[in-house]
């Protein structure tokens, strides 16, 4: 199991908050998504999965949402 947080800015609500959770949901492997939510600044995004996942793949889920990555750290 890898557990992987990542920075995403862009998120101001709950709907900002699902609509990044079904995205990277998505991705293969994923197992569990949360979100500490930073209204106005750089949210959590902490996402575990059997494997450690491509950053650019978690990228493209949260580009996909509408918002922006900025870095991840294991």
């Amino acid at each position: 199991m890898s557990t992987t947080t990542y920075g995403v800015t862009g998120m101001t609500c709950g709907h900002c908050v699902s609509s990044v959770t079904d995205e990277v949901s998505k991705l293969a492997g994923v197992k569990d998504v949360t979100i500490e939510l930073v209204t106005g600044g750089e949210s959590k995004l902490t996402v575990a999965s059997d494997e450690p996942l491509d950053v650019d793949a978690v990228r493209a889920a949260v580009d996909e949402a509408g918002y922006a990555l900025t870095g991840a750290t294991a």
